[in-house]
């Protein structure tokens, strides 16, 4: 008779074996028709599975991260029967849940349309609303080809002649509807209520562009109304925040086809990225970091001593030149173990904190090219520490400590820490990797942060912390990485003289913050709506005139606060003063000074925020140091 054991350590035994959905119907009625699948020793099951031995079990409902992907999943085979019932003849092939939601890729006699979406939504409706039972079953791999065979989908035999192995192959069942899956589902498709179709697009079967193009249908799926509410309000926003139209309207930046992947900077977009330039080069010689610049094109023998070469190689933009063959580069560490080797280190010369503005191009595929936000050309924000083994958890801790400090001063406090732990496929001897992930588990522990763990997600050559950041929407961005290296500096002859006065291998710390400048500007582009608090600001104030009469005060106005360092403009334009500040209003320009004939006559400006609040008569030193004050609080200024 088995004994179920519930996460709070409560029990329930059984006389006979019970399907997880009997267990919380036995913990509540309420609970039970909640239930979206259970996890039985770790492992996603169906509500239907039959418990025969003591067990322990959890109930995973829509609140739980794991039912939210039931629920997804579920409704992507729910999409996939409208799309059958809607279009007859359409081929049913693959159909993840992806962040946020789902797809599936169809075959068709034509693509679909935006058009189709309102069609299949009202199939998924209608399908929602008749509560078909969900059914797993089993099918042997030669029933199953001659089941699809029957059916006229050939893209589901080619599925399952890719699996591995002999074993029998699971299916769902839906109305008349099946599907290959392993599932688990929803019991029932009335538990799939709060979705919406998104989007059309072209993809290749199997991503493979040298296959047939597929129709790729796109939803999102929630537990309830709210939840779907809430996302689509967020993609609202963000919509209004896309980089791409706000660097335009600001006049920062355009890319364009000549160039596929390169930014073209504007003067506005470039004077933030120079402030963003300085104050990393000002922050990282504070932390104890040497700034050095190394060559763009390399010769390929280094990257195949680095062990690039043999995995990044498809990636890199290479050339050829009397008869030697060169690499653009796609990131600096090789280049800075060059910096490194010349001349013997010593310990004393230990830790070595090099950074540099490293120029990087990646052949990124075109289809994976968005704005600024993923580009073939980059700036690193990169950094490497040299140090001995003993010295590595100190230098995690104190980089940590740097990193949260530059992530506050660009307005982001919500970090989200992850470390990851040794691969299958790996260099180095399980006694060093054991102290490496403990030596980054414990900086993160001797600061009290919480961090997940992902198992076998480290680099071949060592672990890793990842430093994730939230923007104002709640998006997650990944930007900060601390990599500890004990394969690169080896295959590099990279050496130093220890206490004892003999040769070791010194330990990498491949460290950054921002990650690539052009994809930080688009984060902070998105997350201030490309209203930049002052000190980030291309134009941190703008001079306005009412009449001619005013235009040499202006001039004075701004010649002074020029050479006091800020970034100011006269508007000296023969246009009426409302004019000018909704011009400035809709550029984002923080603060609006406006001269008329009293303002001259005492000497005196009248300030305006840009979002309309009037601070008010004051002189220009007192002006100036309010300015200085909005600058020194950098991303935590709130107007």
């Amino acid at each position: 008779m088995p004994v179920i054991t519930l996460p709070d350590g409560s029990q329930r035994a059984f006389d006979a074996p019970v399907s997880v959905h009997d267990v919380a119907f036995d913990i509540g009625p309420g609970l039970a028709k909640a239930a979206l699948a259970g996890k039985v020793a770790g492992e996603l099951v169906d509500t239907s599975y039959v418990m025969a031995e003591d067990t322990q079990l959890s109930i995973v409902t829509g609140r739980d991260e794991e039912g939210l992907d039931v629920i997804r999943h579920s409704c992507a085979h729910l999409m996939a029967q409208a799309v059958q019932d809607s279009f007859p003849g359409a081929q049913v092939t693959i159909g993840p849940v992806i962040e946020d939601g789902f797809f599936y890729d169809f075959a068709y006699e034509r693509p679909f349309t935006p058009e189709d979406l309102s069609v299949i939504e009202k199939r998924m409706k209608e399908l929602v609303k008749q509560n078909q039972p969900v059914s797993r079953s089993i099918m042997s791999r030669a029933d199953a080809v001659a089941f699809f065979k029957d059916l006229g989908e050939d893209y589901k035999v080619q599925i399952i002649d890719s699996i591995p192995g002999e074993e029998d192959l699971s299916f769902y069942n839906q109305g008349e509807f099946t599907d290959l899956c392993r599932g688990p589902h929803v019991p029932s498709t009335g538990h799939i209520k709060s979705f919406k179709l998104m989007k059309v697009a072209g993809a290749y079967w199997r991503g493979d562009s040298n296959n047939e193009m597929l129709t790729r249908v796109s939803g999102t799926a929630w537990a309830d109304k709210k939840d779907l509410k809430a996302y689509l309000h967020r993609l609202e926003e963000a919509e209004k925040r896309d980089h791409r139209k706000i660097g335009k309207k600001l006049d920062l930046f355009h890319t364009q086809e000549e160039a596929p992947g390169m930014v073209f900077w504007h003067p506005n977009g470039w004077t933030i990225y120079q402030v963003v330039e300085r104050y990393m080069r000002d922050v990282q010689h504070a932390n104890g970091y040497v700034e050095v610049k190394t060559p763009q094109v390399v010769d390929r023998s280094l990257w195949e001593r680095s062990g690039h070469w043999d995995k990044f190689s498809d990636m890199m933009f290479t050339t050829s030149s009397e008869n030697r063959d060169y690499a653009v580069k796609p990131m600096n560490c090789p280049c800075h173990i060059q910096i490194f080797n010349q001349g013997l280190r010593s310990y004393r010369d230990l830790p070595l904190r090099m950074a540099e503005f490293g120029s990087c191009h990646r052949n990124e595929p075109s289809g994976t090219l968005h704005g600024i936000m993923r580009v073939r050309s980059f700036t690193q924000d990169d950094g490497h520490i040299f140090c001995a083994e003993n010295q590595m958890q100190d230098e995690v801790a104190k980089f940590i400590d740097f990193l949260y400090a530059v992530y506050a001063d660009f307005g982001f406090e919500s970090i989200i820490l992850k470390l990851s732990t040794r691969p299958e496929q790996r260099v180095g001897s399980d006694e060093v990797w054991d102290r490496a992930e403990a030596a980054l588990a414990e900086a993160l522990n001797a600061k009290g942060l919480p961090f997940d763990i992902l198992p076998g997600e480290g680099a071949f050559y060592g672990p890793k912390i990842e430093f994730s950041l939230k923007d104002c929407l709640g998006r997650v961005w990944q930007c900060g990485t601390m990599q500890v290296d004990f394969s690169m500096p080896g295959r590099l002859d990279a050496q130093f003289v220890n206490e004892a006065g003999e040769r070791e291998t010194p330990v990498m710390l491949h460290r950054a913050t921002l990650g690539s400048f052009e994809r930080f500007l688009g984060i902070l582009i998105e997350n201030f709506a490309g209203a930049m608090p002052p000190w980030l600001a291309p134009k941190q104030a703008a001079i306005l005139n009412i009449t001619d009469k005013q235009a040499p005060f202006c001039q004075k106005i701004e010649e002074k606060l020029t050479k006091m360092g800020f970034r100011v403009a006269a508007d000296l334009r023969n246009e009426k003063v409302g004019f000018k500040i909704r011009e400035h209003t809709i550029q984002k320009v923080p603060y609006l000074l406006v001269v008329g004939d009293k303002e001259v006559e005492s000497k005196t400006v009248t300030v305006r925020t840009r979002s309309g609040e009037d601070l008010g008569n004051m002189s220009v030193e007192a002006y100036a140091e309010l300015l200085q004050n909005a600058v020194e609080e950098k991303g935590r200024f709130q107007g």
